[in-house]
């Protein structure tokens, strides 16, 4: 019985240990680039400047579905994928968005690159696009984001801009941070494009 107890705490102490590892290194890792204008009781609005992702397009339904089949032929890409055989570094948060008839996942490229830099995918079905500079609307929550949480949370930021009279257009979307093995301190949040018009003199 002794000797099950040490397993065990062996085997707990282990897990923490590469828990924390896991916590630092997504700490450390380049994080999309953001401006808070406002900040509000359930949300926050942002602006994001032109940003360069990795994108592919998916029929998917869901974002979990959306996740198991897009992130492998992403994750590709960056791990050398590419016109140069290239280690890109992966970065957050990773962007999916639901549509009506087309969904999308995106990875935010690293910005020491650019359009002209950035090794071209071996993958035709991987975009790389120039986002456009936006005004964001958004509303952060921890755990892991299922569908149950995705829409509690996409439903209380739709609330509360209602409250505020803050209009807002285009499919709300799903920003992760972390690795699908990380246990503690995740971070999701949901955002949706707001009148830029609303917010431009703030930027």
């Amino acid at each position: 019985m002794k000797i099950t107890f040490i397993i065990l705490g062996f085997i707990l102490l282990l897990f923490i240990i590469i828990q924390v590892y896991i916590t630092m290194s997504t700490n450390n890792t380049e994080t999309q680039a953001y401006k808070v204008i406002k900040v509000e009781e359930a949300f926050e609005i942002r602006y994001y400047p032109a940003t360069l992702m990795a994108k592919m397009n998916s029929d998917s339904k869901s974002y979990r579905d959306l996740g198991n089949t897009g992130f492998a032929k992403l994750a590709k890409f960056i791990f050398g994928g590419n016109s140069e055989k290239k280690q890109i570094a992966m970065t957050a948060p990773v962007h999916m968005e639901i549509g009506d008839s087309i969904s999308t996942m995106a990875f935010v490229m690293p910005a020491v690159y650019s359009i002209n830099n950035l090794p071209k995918p071996t993958n035709p079905a991987i975009q790389i696009q120039t986002v456009a500079p936006e005004f964001v609307a958004a509303i952060r929550f921890g755990g892991f984001a299922t569908t149950k949480n995705i829409a509690t949370h996409q439903a209380i930021l739709e609330k509360a801009l209602e409250a505020k009279g803050i209009m807002y257009h285009g499919n709300f979307r799903l920003l992760g941070y972390n690795p699908p093995y990380q246990i503690f301190g995740r971070r999701n949040e949901i955002i949706v494009a707001v009148n830029e018009n609303d917010f431009i003199g703030a930027n």
